[in-house]
């Protein structure tokens, strides 16, 4: 993959990461959750993040699925 499409939040796309969470809510919900547990200190848990936020690692995790998005 080139580096134009993995840049910024182009990478994954909303496309990709909306089929591994189901619905747009269920998306904005999980990043958020995994967003702040990064925040406070939880292990990274992929290699070599292309993104430095914690809302675009959490948003690589989910599409590696490294975090599933469940049902609640």
């Amino acid at each position: 993959m080139n580096q134009q499409n993995r840049d910024g939040m182009r990478y994954p796309s909303i496309d990709q990461l909306v089929s591994k969470a189901k619905s747009k809510y269920r998306l904005v919900v999980g990043t958020a959750k995994r967003a702040r547990d990064i925040s406070k200190g939880a292990k990274v848990l992929i290699d070599n993040p292309n993104s430095k936020k914690n809302i675009g690692i959490a948003l690589e995790e989910i599409y590696q699925d490294k975090i599933i998005i469940q049902d609640e």
